[in-house]
C-alpha cells in the first residue's frame, strides 16, 4: 500500500487537556527500558498454537483494573495526551500509547470471533516490531458463576489451578501476530484477530501482548473476558453519551464515575458484551480550542460555508481526532473496561461534532464539513471497529478526494502505510456513500449467544434534515435479517429475540410545538439582531445560525421531518415479529436521561402482550458520563407523556419505570414517574430456559398466564401492559442481583443502573428493572382496526368498542416514501 510522509507543521498545542476542567490530567509515567527490535514483517498476519504457560506463569501481576477513584476527582490518563512520553525511551515502535481495547463480532458455530487493537508510539510506511497476543482458556474461576471447576474438561483440555496472583496457569494457547491497520509518523495501530472456542459452560479467557511497554505500572499486563456457554445468551452492558459537552465542570460530575460501578457489576456477574450506543467520544472541542476555533468565530454563515478545507486544516484536524481518542480511551476507569469487556458500537454525532447531519443542506455540503466528518470517521473506524480506515479522506486540496467515492490522495500516504479495506460478515455495508460522509454506511448483524440477535443501524452515516437512511440501506438491512432469522429457525435453533440498536430513541415524547416554535418566522427577527450584534448568543448555534436546539430535535425520529420514515420502520419491524415470532426490543441514547418507551396493541383489540407482535420496549439509557438535563426539562418531557397512535393498530407511550428518586435525592417531581435525569447504563439478561428456578414478580407460571392475562386486557399505555411490566421499578425482581435473569421463561430482565449522587467518586447507583416477555405469536388469532376509521378520533383508546376486524395485519410498506402519514 501506498505510504505517506507527515510535511505539514502543526500548531503549538497546550500540553493540557484544554476541554477538562480546571484539575489538570495526572499521568503515569512509562517505565524506562527497551528491548532490541526484531525485524519481522508486519503487514501479515500468521497464528501458532504453543504452550502458554510460560506467559501465564510469568511474574506479572493482574490489576484489579477498576480504576476505583477516591479523594478529588483527577481522572488516571495512561500517557500523556498526545501519545509522547518522557525522554530516555528511544522509539523502537513497542511503546503502547492507547489500549488495549477489546472487541466483540460474531459467532460462528462454536467459535466466538472478536479482536484487540493497540496502538503504539510511532511509525510509518514500514514497521521493525511487530508484536504477539498471546490469547489462552482459564479454566479454574470458582468465584465467577457458570463456569468450569477444577478437575473438568472443557473442550477436552484439562483444567488447571489458580496462581494467586502471579497469574493463572494453563496447558494450551496460542500466538496471535499483530496486523498492521494504520501506521504514520505518529502511531500505528495493530489488531489482533481472536477465535476462541465456545464450550459447554461459560468460559474466562485471558490475554497479553508480549514485548510492549505501557505507560502506566498500574496497567494490568493480562486481561480477561468471558465466552457464554453454547446453549445460553450473552450477559448485555449498554450505554450511551461517554463523554462531556463542551464547557462542562467536570469535576463537579466526579468524570467519568459510573464506570467504576460498570467493574463493579462487571465483578459480580460478567457482562460479555458491552454495546455503545453513540457518542462513545465527543470530539466537539475541535471548534473551541481546537483547529476549527477560527472557523467557527467567522460570523457570516456564508463565508463560513465557502471556508476551504485545504491539506494543513485537513492534518490539523486529523491529529486532533487522533489525540483526544488517546487521550480519552485511555481515561480510567473507563480505559479498563476497554480492556475486559468486548464491545460492539455504532456512531453518533459527537463522535464527529455536535448536530452533525442535521443542519441544512447547504451548510452541511460546505468543505469543512465534509472534511472533519472524513476525518473522524477514519478514527472511528479504527478505534471503535478495528478496521484499516480509507486510504484518504477529504481535502479542498485533492480534488481526488471531492467526489462521492474518495480515491487516493498521495500527499497524505507519503511515509504512511493503509492496509486495504475488508469488512467480515458481521457487516451490512450500505450500497452508496452518504451525503456528507463520503464513505459506505456500516450497520451490524451478528449473534449474542443461543437466543439473542442483534442489528445495528449506523443512523448517522446517511442521516440528513430529512432523512435518516436511504430506503436502499433498509432494503439491505431487512434482507439480510430475514435470512439469518430464517437460517436460525431452520436449523431448529430459533432467535427468541432480537435486540436493535439506534443511537436515538424511537419511542419518545413529541416535541413538535417547539420545533413549531424555533422554526417560525418569528424567530427571523431574533437571528439578525444575532447576527450583526451578537444579541442572544447563547440561544443560536456556531454553524448555520439556527436555534441551538433544534438540531438535536431534528435529530429525533419523533421530529416531523423523520414521522414517516419512522413510522414505516416501525411497521416493517412489526411484520418481521409476526413472521419469526421474536421479540423485538430497541436500544437508544442521546437525550441524556433514562426511560423506557413501548409500542404495543390497541387496547380494544385484547391481546396479551405475551403474544403483541407490535409490544416493542425502547430501553432509553443515557448518559454514562456526560451531565443530564435540568430537572425541569425532565419534568417538561413527562407532561407530555401522551398516549400517541403510530396507526389505527398501535399506540405508543413511555412506562412509569421509577416508582422512586434514586437514594434518598429529589430529581423529578413527584408526579414524574418516566424520564429520570441522571447519569445511567443498562445491564440486560436473558432468564435461560436452563435455569432450574422458578421466576416471580414479573414472570407468569403457564397455568396461570390466562389469568395474567386478563388482569392487564383493556389497560391504556398508561398502566402496566404485562406481569413483567407490573410493580416495575426498585423492587421488581429484574432490579435485584439475586433474581435479575435467575428465572427461566426466556424474558429478557432490563436493569437500568441510574447515579444517586454527582458527587459521589464510586458512582454508585439505584437499579430500576422490568422485563420483557418472550413473543409466542399466532397468526389469523387476533383481529385489526384497519378498517374502523372513527378510531382515529379518540386520544385515549382502552375503553374503544367495536370495529374490529379480523383481517390479518397488511404487509408493512416499504421505507419512506410510501408509508402512511399515521403518527400524531
Amino acid at each position: 500500500m501506498a505510504g505517506r510522509d507527515n510535511d505539514y507543521t502543526l500548531p503549538d498545542e497546550d500540553p493540557r487537556n484544554p476541554y477538562a476542567s480546571a484539575s489538570e490530567w495526572r499521568h503515569q509515567e512509562s517505565s524506562a527500558f527497551a528491548r532490541a527490535a526484531i525485524a519481522r514483517d508486519p503487514h501479515t498476519s500468521s497464528s501458532q498454537t504453543k504452550d502458554l504457560s510460560n506467559f501465564l506463569n510469568s511474574t506479572r501481576v493482574e490489576s484489579d483494573g477498576r480504576g476505583t477513584a477516591s479523594g478529588n476527582y483527577k481522572p488516571i490518563v495512561i500517557g500523556d495526551v498526545d501519545g509522547t512520553h518522557d525522554g530516555g525511551v528511544p522509539d523502537d515502535g513497542k511503546e503502547v500509547v492507547c489500549g488495549p481495547l477489546l472487541n466483540y463480532r460474531r459467532m460462528e458455530g462454536r467459535t466466538w470471533h472478536g479482536s484487540v487493537l493497540v496502538i503504539t508510539k510511532g511509525g510509518g510506511k514500514v514497521q521493525s516490531f511487530q508484536p504477539t497476543l498471546r490469547l489462552g482458556r482459564v479454566e479454574v474461576a470458582s468465584t465467577q458463576p457458570g463456569l468450569a471447576e477444577e478437575g473438568t474438561s472443557v473442550n477436552g483440555a484439562e483444567v488447571s489451578e489458580t496462581n494467586g496472583t502471579n497469574g493463572v496457569r494453563s496447558n494450551h494457547g496460542t500466538d496471535i501476530a499483530g496486523i498492521c491497520l494504520y501506521s504514520d509518523p505518529r502511531n500505528t495501530f495493530w489488531q489482533f484477530s481472536l477465535a476462541c472456542d465456545i464450550a459447554d459452560t461459560e468460559t474466562k479467557w485471558a490475554y497479553s501482548i508480549a514485548d510492549v511497554r505501557y505507560k502506566s505500572t498500574t496497567k494490568p499486563k493480562t486481561n480477561y473476558f468471558f465466552i457464554p456457554a453454547a446453549n445460553e445468551s450473552m450477559r448485555m452492558m449498554f450505554h450511551s453519551c461517554n463523554g462531556f459537552s463542551v464547557g462542562t465542570d467536570e469535576e463537579a460530575w466526579s468524570g467519568p464515575a459510573l464506570w467504576n460501578d460498570v467493574m463493579r457489576n462487571h465483578a459480580k456477574a460478567p457482562f460479555h458484551v458491552m454495546i455503545g450506543g453513540g457518542d462513545q467520544i465527543y470530539n466537539d472541542g475541535i471548534r473551541v480550542k481546537g483547529p476549527l476555533r477560527e472557523w467557527t468565530d467567522i460570523g457570516n454563515p456564508k463565508k463560513r460555508r465557502e471556508f476551504p478545507f485545504p491539506e494543513s486544516l485537513r492534518a490539523a484536524c486529523d491529529d486532533y481526532y487522533l489525540k483526544n481518542y488517546i487521550r480519552w480511551y485511555s481515561t480510567e476507569p473507563f480505559a479498563a473496561a476497554n480492556g475486559q469487556i468486548p464491545q460492539l458500537n455504532i456512531w453518533d454525532d459527537h463522535d464527529i461534532i455536535d448536530g452533525f447531519g442535521s443542519y441544512v443542506n447547504e451548510f452541511m455540503k460546505c468543505d469543512v464539513f465534509r472534511g472533519i466528518g472524513g476525518t473522524a470517521h477514519k478514527y472511528y473506524m479504527l478505534f471503535q471497529h478495528h478496521l484499516a480506515p480509507p486510504a484518504s479522506t477529504y481535502t479542498s486540496d485533492a480534488p481526488e478526494t471531492t467526489g462521492r467515492e474518495i480515491d487516493e490522495d498521495p500527499t497524505q500516504l507519503v511515509d504512511t502505510y493503509v492496509r486495504d479495506q475488508a469488512f467480515d460478515s458481521s457487516y451490512i455495508i450500505g450500497s452508496k456513500p452518504g451525503p456528507y460522509v463520503a464513505q459506505h454506511s456500516m450497520n451490524m448483524f451478528s449473534k449474542l449467544g443461543a437466543r439473542v440477535a442483534f442489528l445495528g443501524i449506523d443512523a448517522r452515516t446517511e442521516r440528513t434534515r430529512h432523512q435518516v437512511n436511504y430506503p436502499e440501506t433498509y432494503d439491505l438491512i431487512f434482507e439480510r435479517l430475514r435470512n439469518e432469522l430464517g437460517a436460525a429457525a431452520a436449523a431448529g435453533q430459533p432467535f427468541r429475540h432480537l435486540i436493535l440498536l439506534l443511537g436515538i430513541p424511537i419511542a419518545y415524547p413529541r416535541l413538535t410545538w417547539l420545533e413549531n416554535v424555533f422554526s417560525s418566522p418569528l424567530i427571523a427577527p431574533v437571528k439578525f439582531l444575532n447576527r450583526r450584534f451578537g444579541f442572544g448568543g447563547g440561544v443560536f448555534n456556531h454553524f448555520d445560525g439556527s436555534v441551538d436546539l433544534l438540531d438535536d430535535l431534528d435529530d429525533h425520529y419523533t421530529a416531523r421531518t423523520h414521522k414517516k420514515e419512522r413510522n414505516a420502520l416501525i411497521k416493517r419491524f412489526q411484520t418481521v415479529c409476526a413472521e419469526f415470532s421474536i421479540r423485538l426490543t430497541i436500544l437508544g441514547g442521546d437525550v441524556h436521561l433514562a426511560a423506557l418507551g413501548r409500542f404495543y396493541s390497541n387496547p380494544n383489540l385484547h391481546i396479551p402482550v405475551e403474544e403483541d407482535h407490535r409490544y416493542i420496549v425502547n430501553v432509553i439509557s443515557s448518559a454514562i458520563v456526560n451531565k443530564p438535563p435540568p430537572a425541569a426539562i425532565a419534568n417538561l418531557l413527562a407532561s407530555r407523556n401522551k398516549i400517541h397512535h403510530l396507526d389505527a393498530d398501535t399506540d405508543e407511550t413511555l412506562m412509569a419505570l421509577f416508582d422512586k428518586d434514586p437514594g434518598n435525592s429529589s430529581k423529578t417531581r413527584s408526579s414524574n414517574n418516566v424520564t429520570m435525569p441522571s447519569r445511567n447504563y443498562a445491564i440486560i439478561t436473558e432468564n435461560s430456559p436452563h435455569n432450574y428456578t422458578a421466576g416471580t414478580n414479573g414472570h407468569a407460571d403457564p397455568a396461570d398466564a390466562d389469568a395474567a392475562a386478563n388482569q392487564f386486557d383493556g389497560k391504556s399505555g398508561h398502566s402496566f401492559l404485562s406481569k413483567g411490566e407490573d410493580g416495575a421499578g426498585t423492587k421488581h425482581k429484574a432490579a435485584v442481583f439475586e433474581t435479575h435473569g435467575k428465572a427461566n421463561d426466556g424474558a429478557l430482565d432490563v436493569r437500568i443502573q441510574v447515579e444517586i449522587d454527582q458527587h459521589d467518586k464510586e458512582g454508585k447507583t439505584e437499579p430500576y428493572g422490568m422485563s420483557i416477555p418472550v413473543l409466542n405469536y399466532e397468526t389469523g388469532k387476533f383481529g385489526t382496526n384497519v378498517h374502523s376509521h372513527h378510531l382515529r378520533h379518540h386520544r385515549s383508546r382502552p375503553t374503544t368498542a367495536g370495529g374490529v376486524s379480523t383481517v390479518a395485519p397488511s404487509t408493512a410498506p416499504s421505507l419512506p416514501v410510501s408509508a402512511p402519514d399515521a403518527g400524531r
